[in-house]
C-alpha cells in the first residue's frame, strides 16, 4: 500500500506537459495584457512622479525650458516626489527610450513638448511606437480644434472643408496614440473646457503636453481634479517648505545639519543646506508633510544656525543690503 502511496506522489510531482504550461501561461497574459496594465498604472495611487522635456531647441540654448520647475512646483504642492527631469533630443529612438523607461519605474510621468504641426513634432508618432499603438484621427479632438481654434491672419483663405497642406499640418495635431482597448475617456483629457488641447494619456501613466510654457502651465494645472484622489493624501495638502537664514557658512553648520537630518529622517523630514553666491547670508531648509513636526524645529535649527525664519527665498538679500546702507 506504502509502495502504491509512493508511486502516486511521485506522479503528482511531476512536470505539468507542455500543453498545460502553455494554458498557464495564456491565462497570465491574458490576466497582464498591455491595456490591462495600462488601466491599473491609471487607477494606483500617485507616490512617484518624472518629467521629460522633448526639443531640440531646449539643447541648443535657442529656447530656455520653465515647464520643468512648473512641473516641480506643481508636484511639491501635491505631495508627489518629483525624481527625475530630463531633456532629450527631437529624436525617436531617444523618447522611445525614455518614456519605457519612465513610464516602467514612476507613478505619474509628463512630456513637454513636440506635438505641433511641423515634421520635427514627432512625439506623438513616438510615443505610439514606444507602446505598439497606432495614431488616430481623435474625432473629439478634431471638432474641438475646428471651433475653438483661429486663424492666423495670413491664412485668410485656409478652409476645414478642403484639403490642404495647412489642413493636413493641422490634422497632425490631433493624430494621437490611442489605445482601442481602453476607455477613450482615460486617455483624451480636456483640462481646460476653453482649449482644444488635450492631455493625451498613454499606458496610463504618461501625459503628453505642448512645450508652450502658457499651454503646459493650464493644462497641467487642469490635470488637479483627475489626481487628487490617487494622491497619498487624498486632501491635497502637500509638502511644507520652511525657510531659515544664517550668516554662517556651510562648513559651520554641516555639523549640526547632519546629526538633525539624520534625527529628523524618520519623520518624514529633509533637511536642506543651499549657499547664495556673493551674498551674505546661506539658506537651511526644512522640506516635510507634517507641518506641526516642521513648526517644532524652528526655534532650534535658527539658534543652532544663529538664523532666523523668512518666508520668501532672497529676503533675508534685502536685510544685508540695508544694513550696508551708510
Amino acid at each position: 500500500m506504502f509502495s502504491r502511496i509512493s508511486q502516486v506522489a511521485r506522479h503528482l510531482s511531476r512536470p505539468l506537459p507542455n500543453y498545460a504550461h502553455n494554458a498557464a501561461a495564456a491565462f497570465t497574459y491574458k490576466m497582464t495584457s498591455p491595456s490591462a496594465a495600462a488601466d491599473e498604472r491609471n487607477s494606483r495611487t500617485i507616490h512617484t512622479a518624472a518629467c521629460l522635456i522633448i526639443g531640440d531647441e531646449v539643447l541648443g540654448g535657442k529656447t530656455m525650458d520653465t515647464n520643468s520647475a512648473y512641473m516641480a512646483k506643481f508636484c511639491f504642492k501635491l505631495g508627489m516626489a518629483l525624481k527625475r527631469i530630463e531633456v532629450i533630443a527631437d529624436d525617436e529612438g531617444e523618447i522611445v527610450e525614455a518614456v519605457q523607461r519612465m513610464s516602467n519605474t514612476f507613478d505619474f510621468v509628463v512630456t513637454s513638448g513636440g506635438i505641433g504641426p511641423t515634421h520635427d513634432d514627432i512625439t506623438y508618432p513616438s510615443i505610439a511606437k514606444a507602446f505598439n499603438l497606432k495614431l488616430q484621427l481623435h474625432d473629439e479632438t478634431l471638432a474641438k480644434m475646428r471651433k475653438l481654434s483661429k486663424s492666423h491672419g495670413s491664412q485668410q483663405n485656409f478652409s476645414w472643408d478642403e484639403d490642404s497642406p495647412t489642413r493636413r499640418a493641422r490634422y497632425r495635431m490631433v493624430e494621437l496614440p490611442i489605445d482601442p482597448m481602453r476607455d477613450d475617456k482615460s486617455q483624451v483629457i480636456f483640462s481646460q473646457e476653453d482649449l482644444w488641447v488635450p492631455v493625451t494619456c498613454v499606458n496610463g501613466n504618461v501625459h503628453i503636453l505642448p512645450g508652450v510654457p502658457r499651454l503646459f502651465e493650464r493644462l497641467l494645472d487642469g490635470l488637479k481634479p483627475h489626481l487628487v484622489s490617487r494622491l497619498e493624501d487624498p486632501e491635497g495638502k502637500g509638502m511644507h517648505r520652511i525657510l531659515i537664514s544664517t550668516p554662517l557658512v556651510e562648513s559651520a553648520v554641516a555639523p549640526y545639519l547632519t546629526e538633525l537630518a539624520a534625527r529628523v529622517e524618520p519623520k518624514g523630514v529633509k533637511v536642506g543646506s543651499y549657499p547664495k553666491w556673493g551674498k551674505k547670508t546661506n539658506t537651511v531648509t526644512l522640506v516635510g508633510k507634517d507641518l506641526e513636526c516642521l513648526e517644532s524645529l524652528v526655534d532650534e535649527v535658527s539658534k543652532n544656525v544663529n538664523g532666523y525664519r523668512v518666508q520668501i527665498e532672497g529676503e533675508d538679500d534685502k536685510d544685508t543690503e540695508e544694513e550696508a546702507k551708510p
